[in-house]
């Protein structure tokens, strides 16, 4: 792979910097919230539900999110949710957003040893404002020769980033803790990818690991340097 790589690309969310952490925390207290009208666990299956439904319509981030707590909400209380818990809401989602960024072990190390070799892309998705903020707390924005933010991850995604980088898939490999959107994506669009686990991961993202000779699993963010340097 690395006699061929030119461009590599990292997801940015659980993989460069704690998130699903952060979305955890805020349902649980939502599904805490909730509980006059459904016991935890129901909460959670029917917010899943409402965020599946609307995913076409919202996109991935914060935002989406929110209004599927307020959905959610309304429906599961028969719509007698008050403008007191509708506002307890809203601060769940707040707080969301005024999390700090908090790097995962060697994030920075990793980028710093790779950038005089490879030009670095961050290829992430979801809310553009609630990106550009991390990423511009992050530190690491000065690693990157291309941020994209993307509002989905699918193959056709990929071979935009692709085009507007100038890149051949065969030249590209993206590196990132979802096998849906990080590995398998990519993989389908000719390019590599490297599949880096986070221990939390969000259900929509989970499915099967690829057979495939363009794809590769680190243990760790660290690990990838073994492929790549």
């Amino acid at each position: 792979m690395k006699n061929n790589i030119k461009f590599i690309a990292f997801d940015a969310d659980d993989t460069l910097w704690i998130n699903e952490n952060y979305f955890r925390e805020a349902e649980h207290a939502f599904c805490h919230l909730m509980m006059p009208w459904l016991p935890h666990e129901k909460t959670a299956e029917e917010l899943f539900k409402t965020e599946m439904q609307n995913l076409k319509l919202f996109g991935y981030g914060a935002k989406g999110f929110a209004l599927s707590l307020i959905e959610t909400a309304i429906r599961i209380s028969d719509g007698k949710i008050t403008g007191g818990h509708m506002q307890k809401i809203i601060d769940i989602v707040k707080r969301l957003l005024e999390r700090p960024v908090e790097l995962l072990p060697d994030a920075d190390e990793v980028l710093r040893t790779l950038k005089n070799k490879y030009a670095l892309v961050l290829a992430t998705k979801g809310d553009l404002l609630d990106q550009q903020r991390k990423i511009s707390k992050s530190g690491l924005e000065g690693y990157f020769a291309h941020i994209e933010i993307m509002s989905d991850k699918r193959p056709q995604d990929y071979t935009r980033l692709l085009r507007r980088l100038g890149s051949k898939p065969q030249e590209f490999v993206m590196v990132g803790n979802s096998l849906k959107s990080d590995v398998l994506a990519p993989l389908e669009a000719g390019a590599y990818a490297v599949y880096v686990p986070y221990p939390i991961i969000w259900k929509h993202e989970c499915t099967q690991e690829p057979r495939s000779p363009r794809y590769y699993k680190a243990e760790k963010l660290r690990d990838i340097l073994d492929f790549l340097l």
